[in-house]
């Protein structure tokens, strides 16, 4: 009783046995992700193709598990190929050898140029990858290998998955997996061993064959064949004896004043160094049988001229340095400077404006003097910078960045009608031009830059080539300041400028393109306008002075010249008042006076009575048979103003202006006044046009839709028309209206200008003349751009590539998306740069390519084809197979690249002076072998055998070999019958 009373004296931990493991839940996780992969059971797909592992398309899918704390990254590699099961990958076909076991004995796809390294090794279609995470460590212990090996069976042998899983080990660049493969009752073990340097005995056939029939380790005997596939590839590095055919532009020649005009024009393009820098030949024996071929330390019956199949790969030299992408590359950078002109010239050209300033203006009276030589052969900018090489003659300044001829030749390249006979028209180059409706003309549209024979495509070319041969940065301020005072001295003197479309700024184009055909518009106006002046002021002289018609301009004074034109219906102004006032508008105080309170009373009767008696001013032609609805009169188209041509920047500001204006009614009323400023003008034309007209006037003629009608029958019984102002128009007090009662009968001539040339023309130079570089490069580049694809466009029209072709499409596309917006990113800039950079090295491979294989000295058309189609294949295609091996036309051409190496790099003479030396054994002492040694050699190992007994299943063994100058490989796949083992 006591001892059952005393409590307790010891305590015992219970364990929980049935807790899982970190290794347990790592299995465990594998074992989820094959099965949400869909990985289970065998599903045979159809016979792999030949060249399918290259041609074919390969995915993968990814995830990550942990073991403890170890991160690992498990990836699903396989080629999407049509399955022969109907019913889907979850039925289990018994007694049938997994995919990969299978895939193991395939011939088809051998030696594979551009695949996963273990699907060259092993030929697999599907597999599984565990390795280590890219921030983890390597597994390098042999205790941490085994047990991820462990892992992977154990994961297999669990799930019933027959796709080989493997697990990468040791560090990632020496690419060392080991795997395994379970079937039903089979089993593929995958090994590998990796060395820096061979063993001798392993470097031939031989001693491979050797080891792998060790582990085979096959009971029978005597042994089934082996079938053997062997390739060896030869590097040709040695191109000496065939000159690049690029030759570098000569910059002396440049820099000496030798360019002409056409020269500014192009574009350089090329490779400066050969492209093209290995090519390595594969000689391939694809069939071979054990004992067929002897190849060992003593002997070799692979001789490359016998191997029956030849194969080609170049290598293309890393970044070749290539003129046009060097061109676009340097204009790009100026992009991202921040300097202004006058930082990079220094303001030592510009100062001391006191004594310089004298020689200036001397320079520009000179405009109104009479010379020897046609007034427009000269410009501000050449009368400038003669006063400026005055100025530093007399200082001993530093010269200018730009030479004289340099700067000459670019002047007269941009503006060629400043070297004609005939005086500045502004004729355009554009007008009439052929190319304007092709493809290649109407580019600019996609990429927002200007045509390409206009005046700005002209001078960002300049610019480019400016900045890339003459002075860089320094020299394209220069050009720039030259040109903006050409811009100001055509509009002080009302030349046009060439190369720009007349009419309204193309919207289209970059908005440099835009601001010089704005101030080009405030040039045809001016000149219109001062024509008409000088034509008016000349009748007037005729009208009053009938006898005296030659009487000097100087003898009239401001009296003599009022009420000249009278029986026109134009009122007599003073000179001042020509000179003065029309710079605003043509308004006359006498008319307006006039016309008071006839705009306030249009719409009664006494005020179209009054305006029925006014003279008609301002009429075009007549509209049809339309007539006025008060008088029957007939309505005259008026002469109005055209409306203000607007640049982009312009239209976003005035837009910014509007809405600013908010949506409350006194906005929104302020808003309309604004934007019927062209209306009014319009409205007062068409009154002083026709005389006793009503607003429905002006509407049936301005806005058809507006003015309804209708067939009605009157009081006689007689259908006629009745019409009425639209809805909208009734509204009260809408601006239609209020324009109307507002508008005065003035003709456009005498109305106040819509659109100041002066005012916008001086804006327009102001713009020009605040430009820094970085800004004139961003506006030019998408012109640099289109240039740089219409040479490549043009380069590869002489090559007829269809890959080059395709590209150039996706770099259009590219750059159209990219550049028609404002402001593009630099990092999106670059990639286009990019890609017409790699577009030019292809280009320069194929001339390369076809300079090396002599593609031009073809006599024979068909060979010539046959090379060319070859060639192309080289540029594109990871590795090309040669038609006829060492024994076709391209093979030849090869083996005798690599004789002429080989004879260059054992200063052995040429082969026409072999055969001429007398005896045998002289031409054998100078002899040399054809092929140097392989830089590589590779083997793969198959048979058929039962393992690991005799009455076993016999399964496919496979080992891949490859010995290059520094890594030797082995990989084998050998596989075991497990049912009785």
């Amino acid at each position: 009783m006591a001892a059952d009373s005393e409590p307790e004296s010891e305590v015992f931990e219970l364990t929980d046995f049935t807790t899982a493991s970190e290794w347990e839940r790592f299995i465990s996780r594998v074992e989820e992700i094959l099965n949400d992969w869909k990985l289970i059971g065998n599903s045979l797909g159809k016979p792999l193709e030949k060249g399918i592992f290259t041609s074919g398309t390969w995915e993968e899918k990814s995830d990550e598990i942990f073991f403890a704390d170890f991160k690992f990254s498990v990836t699903h590699h396989y080629l999407v190929q049509e399955s022969t099961d109907k019913e889907g990958k979850d039925e289990v076909l018994e007694d049938v050898l997994p995919q990969s076991m299978q895939d193991l004995l395939c011939m088809n796809n051998d030696f594979p140029p551009r695949a996963h390294c273990l699907v060259r090794w092993y030929g697999l279609r599907e597999f599984v990858v565990l390795a280590p995470a890219a921030n983890s460590d390597a597994v390098l212990s042999e205790s941490k290998c085994n047990l991820l090996l462990s892992s992977v069976s154990i994961a297999l042998g669990n799930t019933g998955c027959q796709v080989p899983l493997f697990a990468q080990i040791h560090h990632k660049w020496r690419r060392m997996y080991v795997g395994e493969c379970q079937g039903p009752g089979v089993r593929t073990d995958f090994e590998m061993v990796h060395l820096r340097k061979v063993p001798n005995q392993y470097t031939h056939l031989s001693g491979l064959l050797d080891i792998f029939k060790s582990k085979i380790g096959c009971p029978l005997t005597p042994l089934p064949a082996v079938s053997i596939a062997i390739r060896l590839t030869y590097v040709l590095q040695d191109w000496q004896q065939y000159f690049w055919p690029q030759q570098p532009p000569d910059i002396d020649a440049l820099v000496g004043g030798e360019v002409g005009g056409l020269e500014f024009g192009k574009l350089p393009f090329g490779a400066c160094e050969d492209p093209i820098s290995e090519l390595h030949l594969a000689t391939t024996w694809p069939h071979l049988t054990e004992g067929i071929i002897v190849d060992n330390d003593v002997y070799s019956d692979l001789d490359p001229l016998q191997a029956p199949h030849w194969s080609v790969r170049v290598r293309k030299a890393d970044n070749p340095q290539c003129l046009l992408g060097d061109f676009v590359t340097e204009f790009f950078k100026v992009c991202r400077r921040k300097e202004s002109t006058d930082e990079i010239l220094g303001r030592s050209t510009f100062e001391e404006e006191g004594r310089e300033i004298a020689d200036i203006t001397h320079a520009l009276s000179k405009l109104t003097e009479p010379a020897p030589v046609p007034i427009h052969k000269l410009s501000v900018s050449n009368m400038v910078h003669t006063a400026k090489k005055k100025i530093k003659k007399h200082r001993g300044v530093e010269e200018s960045p730009l030479n004289n001829d340099v700067l000459n030749t670019i002047l007269l390249f941009l503006f060629p009608d400043a070297a004609s006979e005939k005086p500045l028209d502004g004729t355009s180059s554009m007008d009439n031009n052929p190319l304007s409706e092709s493809e290649e003309y109407n580019l600019y549209n996609q990429f927002k830059s200007a045509p390409s024979d206009s005046l700005t495509y002209k001078l960002a070319l300049c610019l480019c080539m400016i900045n890339f041969y003459h002075g860089g940065l320094k020299g394209v301020a220069h050009l720039w300041q030259e040109f903006v005072l050409e811009m100001r001295f055509r509009w002080e003197n009302d030349f046009l400028i060439p190369g720009l479309a007349s009419g309204a700024p193309d919207l289209r184009c970059c908005l440099l393109h835009q601001k010089l055909q704005m101030l080009n518009c405030c040039i045809e106006r001016k000149k219109a306008r001062d024509e008409k002046r000088k034509t008016s002021i000349s009748d007037n002289v005729t009208n009053t002075y009938p006898g005296d018609a030659g009487r000097p301009g100087d003898q009239l004074g401001p009296d003599n010249l009022k009420d000249m034109d009278k029986e026109k219906g134009e009122v007599g102004k003073s000179w001042d008042s020509w000179s003065d006032s029309e710079e605003e508008f043509f308004e006359c105080l006498s008319d307006t006076e006039e016309f008071k309170g006839n705009g306030q009373e249009s719409g009664k009767k006494g005020g179209l009575k009054e305006m029925a008696n006014l003279k008609p001013e301002g009429r075009l032609n007549q509209h049809g048979k339309l007539t006025l609805l008060h008088n029957g009169e007939p309505l005259y188209i008026p002469v109005t103003q055209e409306p203000a041509p607007m640049t982009e920047d312009l239209l976003e500001e005035q837009s910014e202006v509007l809405a600013k204006l908010g949506t409350s009614a006194e906005g929104a009323h302020l808003r309309a006044r604004m934007q019927s400023a062209c209306l009014l003008s319009d409205m007062e034309s068409f009154k002083a046009a026709n005389p006793g007209c009503c607003l429905e006037d002006f509407v049936r003629w301005y806005s058809p839709r507006d003015y309804i009608e209708e067939e009605v029958i009157d009081e006689k019984g007689n259908t006629v028309l009745k019409g009425e102002l639209s809805a909208r128009m009734k509204i009260p007090s809408n601006m239609w209206v209020e324009a109307w009662e507002t508008a005065k009968p003035v003709p456009a001539r005498r109305q106040r200008r819509l659109f100041d040339d002066t005012r916008e023309a001086e804006k327009v130079l102001h713009y020009l003349a605040m430009q820094k570089p970085a800004d004139l490069a961003r506006h030019l580049l998408p012109c640099v751009i289109h240039a740089a694809v219409l040479k490549v466009k043009e380069e590869e029209s002489l090559e007829n590539n269809s890959s080059v072709k395709k590209i150039i499409k996706q770099i259009i596309s590219h750059s159209s998306k990219v550049l028609h917006f404002p402001n593009p990113e630099d990092k999106k800039l670059e990639e286009i740069i990019h890609q017409i950079t790699n577009v030019e090295a292809l280009i320069a491979r194929a001339r390369s390519l076809k300079a090396k294989f002599g593609t031009e000295k073809c006599e024979q058309e068909e060979e010539k084809e046959d090379l060319e189609r070859f060639v192309s294949c080289l540029l594109v295609q990871p590795e090309v197979l040669v038609v006829g091996a060492g024994r076709g036309h391209a093979g030849r051409i090869i083996h005798k690249l690599f004789v002429n190496a080989q004879r260059a790099a054992a200063m052995a003479p040429p082969e026409e002076e072999l055969k001429r030396m007398g005896s045998a054994e002289e031409r054998r002492q100078n002899s040399v072998s054809d092929f140097p040694p392989p830089a590589g050699r590779e083997l793969i190992l198959r048979t058929t055998v039962p393992r690991p007994a005799p009455y076993s299943r016999a399964l496919p063994q496979r080992m891949y070999s490859v010995l290059t100058k520094e890594d030797f490989r082995l990989a084998g796949a050998f596989s075991s019958d497990t049912s009785f083992f």
